[in-house]
């Protein structure tokens, strides 16, 4: 598809040429730089606080500055995809993406600016998107994935909800309001896989595409959305544990299911796919731990969530990205030798931290650092691998 002039192409920067480029590349090197940050904080290396302290800052970044970006820059690439018209790119991009470092840095650094100033930077980035990604689709009455607007919009509530935790003027805690935003996040992988993982998994190993069941993808992707509507008026309604766990439980199994349907078994041969299954395989435990944690007291629930925001969040970003950025910069679907060892050690970041410390809480701080050693190296990797691609032209000469 033609939609853009070739030689007004080539005035612009080529890592400004879609929104894959600068939010994959910076999302990436920004989750490496917090997270060895919050390694520094918890071992004393280092005594600055970030806004918020170093609790709330490392959950709310790795959430809202790593994970946001990587969305935004899916999201900002799809829509040419989806519409046939340009994607933003150029001073625009630019300019979204200043915002998007904007709030990295006030949140960093919180002396710099009155606290309500941060406050509102950091709030103004995803509704932006949200406008930017409205505008073409209401253009070309596109409404199938108009869906993902008021996602955004959901996402900034999240946001909110997680500074107004912090001032302590909401009915929930800091981490009360970091499990809606994890579930968010939840419902958007289980979306985007239902739409893309059977393809991906036919094209990549010559099989038959596995077609999807309307009732499992209700069940799977439905409940996810009923849990991330509970947890976000939870200020507003408290909702009996049982109910709570019982939808966990039947998302989980509706996401195993569906999971099986996809035979991950065929992937083993394909890096680019079994990291995608893999991910896939931690979001569907993941909620089935949880939901069991509403019916069995257990004094280590917040590292059960790690099996979400590690292994799903991370492995399921880490895998796409080095997919779509294969494609996009017009290369074959084939990743650089070392992201073998990337995809691989980022499910070892997950276990380590959520096994480590139920079984050996005396070695917590040990723990939590040699996992975020091992998310240095795979997200490390796809910095070294891919930034090259990232801020080079496509090499089959194509716009984009």
């Amino acid at each position: 598809m033609q939609i853009t002039d070739l030689a007004e192409e080539q005035k612009i920067l080529p890592v400004l040429r879609l929104g894959f480029r600068p939010f994959f590349l910076a999302g990436a090197l920004f989750s490496v730089i917090a997270l060895m940050l919050w390694g520094a904080m918890l071992s004393g290396y280092i005594s600055f606080q970030p806004y918020g302290g170093g609790l709330w800052w490392h959950i709310h970044e790795m959430l809202f500055g790593f994970g946001c970006a990587i969305v935004a820059g899916f999201l900002l690439t799809a829509i040419q995809n989806w519409t046939g018209l340009r994607g933003v790119s150029g001073l625009p991009l630019l300019g979204l993406f200043m915002l998007w470092l904007a709030g990295r840095v006030a949140l960093l650094l919180p002396t710099l600016l009155n606290d309500y100033v941060i406050i509102l930077i950091d709030l103004s980035f995803l509704p932006a998107v949200a406008y930017i990604l409205a505008k073409p689709l209401l253009k070309i009455k596109q409404y199938r994935n108009l869906f993902f607007v008021p996602l955004l919009v959901l996402f900034t509530i999240a946001n909110i909800e997680m500074h107004l935790a912090k001032l302590g003027l909401a009915n929930m805690t800091v981490n009360q309001a970091a499990y809606a935003s994890v579930m968010l996040m939840a419902l958007l992988m289980s979306v985007m896989a239902g739409r893309v993982v059977p393809m991906f998994t036919a094209n990549g190993t010559k099989t038959a595409k596995v077609l999807p069941l309307p009732w499992l993808e209700k069940v799977a992707t439905g409940s996810l959305a009923v849990i991330t509507a509970l947890l976000l008026i939870q200020p507003l309604l408290a909702v009996p544990d049982f109910v709570m766990g019982i939808l966990f439980i039947l998302s989980a199994i509706g996401q195993a299911v569906r999971w099986c349907r996809w035979k991950p078994w065929i992937t083993f041969g394909v890096p680019l796919l079994w990291s995608i299954h893999g991910a896939l395989f931690f979001i569907w435990t993941g909620l089935f731990t949880i939901g069991m944690s509403y019916f069995i007291n257990v004094p280590f629930v917040s590292h059960l969530w790690h099996l979400l925001t590690i292994g799903g969040m991370g492995g399921l970003i880490l895998a796409m990205i080095s997919r779509v950025s294969l494609g996009h910069t017009g290369r074959m679907l084939q990743q650089p030798q070392t992201m073998f060892l990337a995809f691989l050690s980022i499910f070892i970041a997950t276990i380590i931290r959520v096994i480590g410390p139920i079984f050996w809480m005396q070695h917590y701080i040990t723990f939590i650092n040699v996992s975020i050693v091992f998310w240095l190296i795979a997200f490390g990797l796809f910095v070294y691998n891919y930034a090259p691609m990232l801020v080079k032209a496509r090499v089959d000469g194509r716009p984009g």
